[in-house]
């Protein structure tokens, strides 16, 4: 409506003008209801002929839609594992800072392994301060066995010097018994060196290596304990907790509730305009919205990001042949906008629903050198259509609250 009435002050009127004053005819005499066709042809077919080219051209390079919103993303409250709920610290609707302690679940199982691991650990602490006393008393063996073996080898070279001397003094199976004796001692000094090494491997490297694993046991007995403890993971607001002390969650099946960030939606308003705007919304345009949630406010915005791809043309692998009847709805091209200044989505309520315009800007191709003269005269007129859209989201920030409260019923 807007498009026509500006149309038809450069073709119905000048019409009108013409055969009012030029060839003298009156409204009500020669221009009447049933003859104003006959007599404003031409303006009429110019002003809706130019009607259809000034919305093409507005709607075109100047893109707008309604679907758009200050999408926000929520956080799912769930345990890394499942369980009982023991304590419940918080309520619904309060807000969080992060880290801070939701609910609590039952940690009997885990405290038993950390008890476990814990005794263990004590366990072999023990063992290994009766190895380092076993060490000791090695030293007191190894000393008693090379003092035998000395004491047999001294026995020996005895009898053999009372044999070198006089042949029938000493009986060769004396000496036999008395070498074979001297091998013993040997032998036992060996072993008790042996032992007190293996004393000394048992007290450097195996009870540590199992204290080492009982500690980690331990360790991941606290963590368990410690995971029991759901906590926040960001600063937000409590929504959907209805939990209580006895119920049972699951990280897949029973989330506890949702937490909703201080931040959410605050930052960026996601919008989908129609995929024929595809070449012409970009990176760095500038656009402005209105949204329900803050009527009769106008919001600068900056197209920060542009899906590359249609969410409508996504094929997922199943077990059914994709039939191309499913593409028949065409989907939107989606656009992540951000304020232009610094607080101006601020009043705005994550997930609000928005009208968003977008402005075209060829301000540095109007200023190439070899840029043609129509070529020029197009981009200014399309340049300056964008205030017309400008116009037209202001009344429309002024007709929708009118339009939800009374004509919608609300």
């Amino acid at each position: 409506m807007f498009e026509f009435i500006l149309c038809s002050m450069v073709t119905i009127l000048p019409d009108y003008l013409y055969r009012r004053y030029w060839q003298g005819k009156r409204i009500g005499r020669e221009i009447t209801l049933f003859s104003m066709w006959f007599e404003l042809r031409r303006g009429i077919t110019a002003c809706i002929l130019l009607t259809v080219a000034l919305i093409t051209v507005i709607f075109y390079f100047h893109p707008s839609t309604t679907n758009a919103a200050t999408a926000f993303r929520s956080v799912t409250i769930l345990p890394e594992t499942g369980g009982r709920v023991a304590e419940v610290y918080v309520s619904r609707f309060q807000k969080v800072e992060a880290g801070a302690p939701l609910f609590r679940l039952d940690s009997t199982a885990h405290q038993a392994a950390l008890d476990t691991a814990m005794s263990r650990i004590a366990e072999i602490e023990a063992q290994i301060a009766v190895s380092t006393a076993e060490l000791a008393a090695a030293d007191g063996q190894i000393q008693q066995a090379e003092a035998a073996h000395r004491q047999a080898e001294d026995d020996l070279n005895r009898q053999l010097e009372l044999q070198r001397r006089n042949a029938g003094a000493v009986a060769q199976r004396d000496v036999d018994r008395q070498q074979s004796l001297v091998d013993a001692r040997k032998g036992a000094v060996v072993a008790a060196m042996a032992s007190k090494e293996a004393l000394r491997t048992r007290i450097s490297t195996l009870l540590p290596a199992q204290k080492a694993s009982a500690e980690a046991a331990a360790r991941q007995a606290r963590i368990d304990i410690d995971k029991t403890v759901v906590r926040a993971g960001v600063a937000g607001t409590v929504q959907q907790f209805t939990l209580r002390v006895g119920e049972v969650v699951n990280p897949l099946l029973r989330p506890a509730g949702i937490l909703v960030p201080a931040e959410a939606g605050r930052a960026t308003l996601i919008a989908g305009f129609s995929q024929i705007e595809a070449q012409v919304i970009k990176r760095g345009m500038i656009a402005e919205a209105t949204c329900i949630g803050k009527p009769y406010t106008i919001i600068p915005l900056v197209v920060t990001d542009v899906q590359e791809v249609i969410a409508a043309g996504q094929v997922r692998a199943s077990d059914q042949l994709v039939d191309a009847q499913q593409f028949a709805r065409p989907g939107t091209l989606t656009t992540v906008l951000e304020p232009l200044y610094p607080g101006v989505l601020d009043g705005v309520p994550p997930g609000s629903s928005c009208i968003v315009n977008g402005y075209s800007n060829h301000e540095e191709e109007l200023h190439r050198p070899n840029i043609s003269t129509g070529r020029k005269l197009f981009l200014h007129v399309v340049d300056a259509t964008a205030l017309v859209h400008a116009m037209i989201l202001r009344i429309q920030a002024l007709v929708l609250p009118v339009r939800t409260l009374v004509l919608g019923g609300h």
